[in-house]
């Protein structure tokens, strides 16, 4: 039977929304979905424009451009309004989308992906916290888990999508596909999508943008160009370090004495955000999004399947996801608390990250799509109810940072995890390839392709193979251990109860400080 309080939730709901929440779902599928459609595509993209050793730049120049725009988007739609925002970043997206299927090269392609990136961080941000103007935190969970489900399905579809296009057409299809689908969300949005625009007076934080972007952008060179482009002890790694060092401080000082900082100090100091974003950056940031930009490789290049092939079989993972992240979403909903599902899948996760490190050129397929499925199954249990415990820790005039600032680190953890499984791996096949001591039939190992390796002979192909599985399973291994320290983190994670109509959170107790 319905509650008093849920049918008077329900009544505070626009009588438009159903086409809000649509545009909302489908500009968050585009922005998810640019994350990893070029997966697929990617070795064909790397032999075509001869670049192995930026392949990990392709992925990590988006996520890169979408973590330092999050907050900047976060902080203005809390000061200005979000409409107007989330119009622009969708205009950004489109722009980035077309230029990167012109690409002729791999800087071309690598700077019109942060361009992308940097419209798709603000579509990623704006669509939950527009969410958060428009439903109360009860009832927030039955539409966050959608948007969380919409985020596994680009998982999939996004692969599986950037293959068949890479199989059927060209690659650089890829990224025009958004333009049609852009501009319907972008007239969908601009009709539907109704906020008051807030009259105020902006005092942005200019400076600690550039320091945030400054620490970001080093961080992310660091790890990438480390033990690759140049020895770890190199003095541009060292430069890197400093500069990453020297700018979070210098920006961690700012924003302690900014009246409207970017992103408030205060906030690490609540033990729901602090937790919950730790959780982001390790489990949905590192082990989710290095495990889905290297798979799709992975399959085409030891089980000899197209990149359409390679997509169909990331299936079983967004099947897993969808599932527990629609029935957890509800069942949070009902019960009012969180922190069971989250520890649920905290716990299933590291299982399906170790399942798929044992594999080996011999498994048998259907053996790695339910190790594939185990994994998806814990990261909708963990992903969309994580945003919502901070969502439900700040009061509504924060929701927009609050929002921004937890996607912001599990990002950085994203980029990291990304560039550090990117690089390693390079390094790892790199060597791998040179050890064989061949020229793969004309081709130089910056060139290979999936075609190539398919038309070697059997005893060179092999070797070939067995190269690409030793250079990549044994760091899903390593990355068990990472993921366990978030399951830890999972049993601290505070337990308040969802906030029922526009009450305010509970009092959250701050950490304690230094000087405490």
């Amino acid at each position: 039977m319905t509650t008093t309080v849920e049918r008077a939730e329900r009544s505070k709901l626009p009588s438009h929304f159903g086409w809000i929440y649509a545009a909302l779902m489908v500009t968050m599928l585009l922005s998810a979905l640019d994350q990893t459609i070029v997966s697929t595509a990617l070795p064909t993209i790397v032999g075509e424009l001869d670049g192995l050793s930026h392949m990990a730049w392709v992925t990590t120049a988006y996520i890169l451009a979408a973590t330092i725009g999050m907050p900047v988007y976060g902080k203005l739609g809390d000061l200005i309004g979000r409409r107007s925002l989330f119009l622009a970043a969708l205009a950004v997206f489109v722009a980035g989308s077309a230029l990167a299927g012109f690409a002729q090269d791999m800087p071309q392609l690598i700077a019109f992906r942060a361009l992308q990136g940097l419209g798709g961080g603000g579509l990623m941000i704006m669509s939950q916290a527009i969410i958060a103007d428009l439903v109360p935190v009860r009832q927030r969970a039955k539409f966050m888990g959608p948007m969380g489900a919409v985020f596994g399905l680009a998982a999939v579809a996004g692969p599986l999508l950037g293959g068949w296009i890479t199989d059927n057409t060209d690659w650089r299809w890829a990224f025009w596909i958004n333009l049609p689908l852009g501009a319907a969300a972008l007239v969908i949005s601009a009709a539907a999508i109704k906020l008051p625009r807030k009259q105020v007076k902006v005092a942005f934080d200019y400076l600690g943008t550039a320091l945030m972007a400054v620490a970001v952008t080093s961080l992310i060179l660091l790890c990438t160009w480390g033990g690759t482009e140049y020895e770890w002890t190199s003095p541009t790694i060292l430069w890197l370090g400093a500069a990453t060092i020297a700018s979070a401080i210098l920006f961690c000082v700012v924003e302690s004495r900014i009246a409207e900082p970017l992103i408030s100090l205060r906030m690490l100091r609540n033990p729901v955000f602090s937790i919950a974003t730790l959780i982001g950056m390790i489990a949905i940031g590192l082990g989710m999004f290095a495990v889905i930009s290297y798979m799709p490789t992975y399959l085409q290049m030891v089980y000899g399947y197209s990149a359409t092939e390679s997509g169909l079989l990331l299936i079983p993972m967004v099947a897993g996801l969808m599932l527990t992240a629609t029935t957890s979403g509800a069942l949070v909903s009902k019960l009012g608390r969180y922190k069971g599902f989250v520890i649920a899948g905290m716990a299933v996760m590291p299982v399906g990250i170790w399942l798929l490190s044992t594999l080996d050129p011999t498994s048998s397929v259907t053996l790695l799509c339910v190790y594939i499925g185990v994994l998806g199954a814990g990261m909708g249990l963990v992903m969309q109810n994580l945003v919502l415990a901070v969502q439900n820790a700040f009061p509504q005039k924060e929701v927009g940072t609050a929002t921004s600032s937890n996607n912001f680190f599990r990002e950085i953890g994203a980029t990291v995890g990304v560039a550090v499984v990117g690089a390693i791996f390079t390094n790892r096949l790199t060597d791998a390839l040179a050890g064989i001591g061949t020229n793969f039939g004309g081709a130089g190992a910056e060139s290979i392709t999936p075609a190539i390796v398919r038309s070697l002979p059997e005893a060179l192909r092999d070797q070939v193979v067995n190269a690409y599985a030793d250079a990549l399973m044994p760091i899903f291994a390593g990355l068990v251990p990472v993921i366990l320290v978030g399951t830890v983190l999972a049993l601290f994670l505070p337990n308040r109860k969802l906030k029922d109509g526009d009450e305010e959170p509970e009092a959250a107790p701050e950490l304690p400080t230094a000087a405490a």
